[in-house]
């Protein structure tokens, strides 16, 4: 990691979402063309590579993806080659719209719109098909430009959580590096003092300082030419100081160059936030942590916040880090404001989360009937609240707890689906809600009986938060003046 100018052009970092994957409906799509173009029925391929017509069918309309053997099988039997098969070029116009439509019809724009699907079939005109994809090609253009300032970010942050939700949440690459810096300083066992931190500092040639006038914009700042971690002093943060050195340390151990645009500042903000948690909470103890508490029925977020002497949110971003890898769960974890607005989320287990056109969960609302929200309705405040809560994609256990800081009361909580409640403390809850979201009569619109009444006679004064109508902050690191910093490392590197 060298010292370079926040503008300059650099490598990606190491943090980048997954290759894609097969595309299934353009797949579907070409095998259905060149089968009509065959003069075949879906029963006469179905005889020619053995395999069921709904199963055919299925593969046809982008809902299943073939094996290799089955791809052989098709391109043989439609006398192309598997290159021809796999091709990105639509075979016709009409099949290239059949496709774009059902693209959009699976996004989350169409989904936010509450539509009822069209069923694409030979039978739907060509005008029909033109017609719908165009319009949603413009209304997505026109909902672009209405966020274009925040919209890259937005993006950016769909992306990467895909990408999270396809690793399980687990990234092998940074527990290695994490424990090599452990095995640096001869870490063992037990929470990581402050002590073992400096030591680990020291042990990879940074000294730490302490100051009062670390610029405001920021948590941390790394002198890379005098090797120097510029920390503050005050104590009333609502960041674990621990985590703060420890993630400024994770940007010089993975490597991280300065962020080409704000997709790279998100990637590198989930690899420190993740190395300090594998330094927190090493990998081999915090497994072993868990699998006894499976074996014993009895996994609870507070326990793992106990044992390591972390937060209750740093306990709960470990555990879905570990979750699915090591003990073969899937879950879910949100950070809700007490305004029900979602702040943070992660999901590899179906939960339907609410959702814009971009596919961005932050910012929107959760649904009220859910733990999240109930949690903050608990009369006692000490101890966490489950419940399970019945929706369109399934049942769902989750426990919350909830904790308050400057920017307000948060909810924290943990959720997997029914399968897997057996494992944890609190499955014998009674508490039970059901929700319809996204549907919009769930808790997006009030009553009948109550909007009868007050519709036209209600007029609120909007509690408008200034952060809503700004555009993102410029600069490789949102928010933070470049100038600022520099001018702070230079009066602080002649002391």
């Amino acid at each position: 990691m060298s010292p370079v100018s926040w503008n300059r052009e650099v490598a990606s970092p190491s943090l980048s979402p997954a290759s894609p994957e097969l595309d299934v409906i353009s797949l579907g799509r070409r095998v259905r063309h060149l089968r009509k173009q065959a003069g075949l029925t879906l029963d006469d391929l179905s005889a020619a590579v053995g395999t069921a017509p709904s199963q055919l069918s299925l593969i046809e309309n982008g809902k299943r993806e073939p094996k290799l053997g089955l791809l052989q099988q098709l391109a043989a039997s439609l006398n192309v080659s598997i290159d021809q098969l796999l091709g990105a070029e639509p075979p016709s116009r009409r099949a290239a719209l059949e496709i774009e439509l059902e693209r959009y019809q699976r996004g989350p724009l169409y989904e936010s719109l509450n539509l009822p699907k069209i069923r694409i079939s030979s039978r739907l005109p060509l005008d029909v098909l033109e017609s719908q994809v165009g319009l949603l090609q413009e209304l997505e253009r026109k909902l672009n430009e209405q966020v274009a300032t925040p919209e890259e970010a937005r993006r950016a942050n769909g992306e990467l959580r895909a990408m999270m939700r396809e690793r399980g949440n687990y990234f092998p690459e940074y527990e290695a590096e994490a424990q090599k810096v452990l095995k640096g300083v001869g870490y063992t066992a037990g929470p990581l003092s402050q002590h073992v931190i400096a030591d680990i500092a020291e042990n990879l040639g940074f000294s730490l300082h302490h100051v009062g006038d670390l610029p405001h914009s920021t948590r941390s700042v790394t002198d890379l030419k005098n090797r120097r971690i510029y920390l503050t002093q005050n104590q009333r943060q609502d960041h674990d100081p621990r985590s703060v050195l420890l993630q400024a340390l994770g940007h010089y151990v993975l490597g991280h160059e300065t962020p080409r645009n704000y997709g790279d500042f998100l990637a590198q903000r989930v690899a420190t936030n993740y190395f300090a948690a594998a330094l927190l909470l090493p990998e081999q103890a915090t497994v072993e942590f868990l699998q006894k508490a499976k074996a014993a029925k009895e996994i609870a977020v507070e326990d793992i916040r106990d044992a390591f002497a972390v937060s209750y949110e740093t306990a709960a971003h470990r555990f879905t880090n570990l979750a699915t890898k090591h003990l073969g769960i899937t879950t879910h974890f949100q950070k809700t404001h007490q305004s029900g607005i979602i702040y943070k989320a992660y999901e590899n287990d179906g939960v339907t989360f609410p959702q814009d056109h971009t596919g961005a969960i932050e910012g929107q609302p959760s649904c009220k009937a859910w733990t999240s929200r109930a949690v903050f309705d608990v009369p006692d405040k000490f101890s966490a609240y489950s419940q399970y809560t019945d929706t369109p994609s399934g049942t769902y256990w989750c426990t919350a707890r909830t904790e308050r800081s400057a920017a307000g009361e948060f909810s924290l909580s943990i959720g997997v689906p029914y399968q897997h409640v057996k494992w944890f403390r609190g499955r014998e809850t009674t508490a039970r809600a059901t929700s319809n979201c996204p549907d919009p009569n769930c808790c997006k619109r009030p009553p009948a009986s109550l909007a009868n009444e007050w519709a036209g006679n209600a007029w609120p004064s909007a509690r408008a938060h200034s952060h809503l109508l700004a555009a993102m902050p410029p600069g490789a690191f949102p928010g933070v003046d470049e100038t600022e910093v520099y001018s702070f490392l230079a009066a602080h590197s002649e002391r």
